[in-house]
């Protein structure tokens, strides 16, 4: 019995317009990616140093520091 597969088709390239976030990056403040990243590590170690969790360990950490700055301005 033949199994018919069906080939990938490469990827369409996407038109680069402006205000892509590639062309417009943004700029976090002095010393924040440094908090983000402290967070992260903090919270890969409460979470007992599993692998595979570091985008959302990330996401975490960049949510608790903003939620810190932002009470700190308040």
């Amino acid at each position: 019995m033949r199994v018919a597969v069906k080939k990938a088709r490469p990827a369409k390239a996407r038109p680069t317009g402006s205000g892509s976030a590639s062309e417009n990056p943004i700029e976090l403040p002095d010393g924040m990616m440094e908090r983000i990243r402290t967070k992260a590590h903090e919270l890969w170690e409460a979470r007992g140093r599993r692998e595979g969790n570091a985008l959302q360990d990330w996401l975490d950490a960049e949510e608790i520091v903003m939620e810190q700055i932002h009470e700190a301005r308040e």
